[in-house]
């Protein structure tokens, strides 16, 4: 259906402005097309390179983005609220399977542990008491150094979650028009967040071990100022860095000390492989754990330790802005670290998770689909046709994530997690894709559900 919504506007500001109210308002949906820039210019009566500052002008903010010969469309998740968030992805009678999120029966009750914080706390917190918890700290130090982060060389500190974190990082490091390495796929939020900074993302081809050296080597030498990696439970294909990537990346890594690593390792206690650390490689490093997928999404808390500069940095920038992470999320997550009742939970939705994604893989592959899902809790279906498959899926029953969400240069696929999937729904849904991205012939292998 083409996009009726009528762009005005004499400067490029408010040209500017009258596409960014089409977003805000849902009458430029996502991935809708502008106006070439001649035929919007004739249009409006106004130069073409009017309209191309006012198209520059929304790139830089991430609103919109090139799509080659398919001109400038506004991209899938501008950062702009509209009406058409509040739509929920998964239509009625459908399963989710696109959100991403973990399975809330499998979360630990937070209740117990709130009503420890509650019972703890005689005081409230001042502006000179706030900041990092020296308990938590001490937690982080002992759990990261047990993975073989070297937080001996570096500080720690908390942030509002791990996109949080990233966000600050890059902020305190770079510039608009720097370009940031990012595995193709991944995880879409960050690409988003790259194109709202004014920054440009490069693609690294990434694998079931990690980033692939010649990717990462390409991407150096095309002269990248920071690199983000995914440490395990890769999102969307569930890759994680093996001890050998690890390795060869940090040796790429230490003759190119001035790049920024930031290693994202969101898992954590739900990653089924051991952690192979690229931390320190460089002279800037940052390692950011979450704690949203192993306890819970609205505890927005991520610990990070880095170098003594990038986290002075980053505790500065907070100064002047959110100011400090909530005592009371801080103390929260102590509590639960150091429940052993709480650890006993996350380990059994880690064997869960890893159940349900290595049961639906080899369903998939036993009706002739290709599917990788080495970790975490998403599996990673190359498709032929996004679109086809997710809309055939959605009549089927379920909803899954179209991988252009995630995707640079890296091939189509679709993303689904196991949060929202019951064992038994295991055959039934391997079926639906198999049908959906048209898998001639496959045979049916009774009782992989089981």
């Amino acid at each position: 259906m083409p996009v009726r919504y009528q762009i005005a506007g004499r400067g490029a500001a408010d040209i500017a402005d009258s596409v960014e109210t089409g977003i805000r308002t849902g009458a430029l949906p996502p991935a809708a097309p502008l106006p070439p820039v001649r035929t919007l210019a004739g249009r409006l009566g106004v130069a073409p390179a009017t309209v191309a500052a006012a198209y520059r002008n929304l790139r830089q903010r991430g609103l919109v983005e090139t799509a080659g010969r398919n001109g400038t469309r506004v991209r899938h998740r501008p950062p702009v609220t509209s009406r058409l968030a509040r739509v929920v992805a998964a239509p009625p009678g459908t399963v989710d399977l696109s959100s991403g999120a973990p399975d809330p029966d499998l979360l630990p009750k937070l209740g117990p542990r709130l009503r420890r914080v509650a019972a703890a706390a005689t005081e409230s917190v001042g502006y000179a008491a706030s900041g990092p918890r020296p308990e938590l700290v001490d937690l982080v130090r002992e759990r990261l150094a047990a993975d073989g982060v070297p937080v001996h060389t570096g500080s720690v500190t908390v942030t509002s979650g791990a996109l949080d974190a990233i966000e600050r990082l890059l902020t305190a490091h770079l510039r608009p028009g720097d370009r940031v390495a990012v595995e193709d796929p991944c995880w879409a939020n960050l690409i988003d967040l790259i194109a709202a900074l004014g920054l440009e993302a490069v693609g690294v081809p990434v694998d079931d071990d990690g980033p692939t050296v010649p990717g990462l080597r390409a991407a150096i030498n095309g002269g990248v100022a920071a690199a983000v990696v995914t440490s395990r439970a890769h999102n969307p294909t569930g890759g994680a860095v093996s001890p050998a990537r690890a390795a060869a990346l940090r040796r790429l890594l230490a003759a190119a000390p001035d790049v920024l690593v930031i290693e994202d390792d969101h898992a954590a206690e739900l990653a089924e492989v051991p952690l192979a650390a690229l931390a320190g490689a460089g002279r800037a490093w940052a390692f950011v754990r979450s704690v949203s997928k192993p306890y819970g999404p609205d505890l927005r808390v991520a610990v990070m330790a880095g170098d003594e500069a990038s986290i002075a940095r980053v505790e500065g920038r907070m100064r002047l802005g959110a100011g400090w992470v909530s005592t009371v999320l801080q103390r929260t997550v102590v509590e639960m670290w150091r429940d052993e009742a709480v650890a006993a939970t996350v380990a059994r939705a880690k064997q869960e998770y890893g159940r349900r994604r290595r049961t639906l893989v080899d369903a998939l592959r036993a009706r002739g689909v290709a599917a990788r899902g080495r970790t975490g809790i998403n599996v990673w279906v190359p498709v032929a046709d996004e679109p086809s498959a997710t809309s055939a899926l959605r009549e089927r029953g379920w909803a899954v994530a179209p991988g252009a969400l995630y995707r640079l240069a890296s091939g189509p696929g679709i993303r689904m997690t196991v949060g929202g999937l019951r064992m038994s729904e295991v055959d039934k849904l391997a079926d639906a894709v198999a049908a959906s991205v048209g898998v001639v012939g496959a045979t049916h292998a009774a009782g992989t559900a089981r």
